[in-house]
């Protein structure tokens, strides 16, 4: 079985539990998701299936989409609801609904974070929420992230209160944290911060509405229909530019052979598709680092059959 599977995690779940009771259900090892989901996070959550797991960084790479809440008036240890509360102050003036517009106008575009204690980034060998989970604070390496899109999901023209609470939709990069994102909204504003809700509701081209629960996966296995919902490896790679080769070809790019680079992509600096007239990709090729003219295979995804 092959295939990316379009799964919604439920919040309670380690993106890791999902993959540990994949594999009980559908009586396979080689799977893998494309991005961690926090705990108390829910959403989409891409999972790739046999040979697709050869293409995971692609889904990964392609961006995603999330829908939030963020509540100005007090922050966290863990930048989300379910911190400790480390800062606060009451907010004790009106924002108006331009104020916010703006917030997140200052915010769109290339920026740079610092990865949360409480996250999954190594440094010096150690994931960060093992050094928070001892209380120990080190410096972490900041990180440059695009926020392609920011739209303030709140009708309200006038924001008051002690805190203020307010739904948002962000599209952006791989690497960006959202709850980091919540922080930086309210240090725009002049007030500590947190994340309180979010919803991952896309992931590449996979939405919310094409997601099927742990409950589902389970009840189409039993039925021997899991495949037909199941996303062709194909699907992770819509956005990489695609060379088609003849037939004359297929059989050694099958076996990792080095291929003159076309004309067309003679000034291309990432990965391309190399794929079969029926459109079946075969291969990724990336120009080779040594030989001038020449890509080579950084990834065959189809091999021969006998091999």
């Amino acid at each position: 079985m092959e295939g990316i599977l379009p799964l919604y995690k439920p919040r309670g779940m380690t993106s890791h539990d999902c993959v540990f009771k994949l594999r009980k259900i559908l009586r396979m090892k080689r799977i893998g998701h494309t991005g961690t989901l926090d705990p108390e996070v829910d959403g989409v959550l891409p999972i790739c299936l046999g040979r697709a797991t050869k293409v995971a960084e692609y889904i990964t790479d392609a961006g995603k989409t999330y829908e939030g809440e963020v509540t100005i008036g007090f922050s966290t240890t863990t930048e989300d609801a379910g911190g400790e509360v480390v800062k606060s102050k009451l907010v004790e003036r009106e924002f108006s609904r331009d104020e916010i517009l703006a917030c997140l106008a200052n915010l769109t575009g290339e920026i740079t974070q610092t990865p949360p204690m409480f996250s999954a980034v190594k440094v010096n060998g150690k994931r960060l929420y093992e050094y928070a989970r001892q209380g120990i604070e080190i410096e972490r390496p900041s990180r440059q992230v695009t926020i392609y899109d920011i739209e303030l999901l709140d009708e309200r023209q006038c924001f008051e209160g002690e805190t203020i609470s307010f739904r948002f939709r962000v599209s952006c990069s791989k690497g960006t944290y959202i709850r980091t994102l919540a922080v930086m909204i309210g240090e725009e504003l002049g007030y500590p911060a947190h994340m309180s809700d979010l919803t991952r509701i896309k992931s590449a081209q996979i939405t919310l509405e094409d997601c099927i629960t742990l409950e589902d996966v389970e009840k189409l296995t039993a039925e021997g229909s899991i495949e037909r919902v199941l996303r062709p490896i194909e699907s992770a790679l819509y956005y990489l530019p695609k060379y088609e080769i003849s037939d004359k070809l297929i059989e050694k790019v099958k076996n990792g052979a080095a291929l003159p680079i076309p004309d067309e992509f003679i000034n291309e600096k990432g990965p391309i598709v190399v794929e079969t007239p029926d459109g079946t990709a075969l291969a990724i090729y990336q120009a080779h680092p040594l030989k001038e003219g020449l890509m080579k295979p950084t990834k065959v995804l189809k091999i021969q059959e006998n091999s």
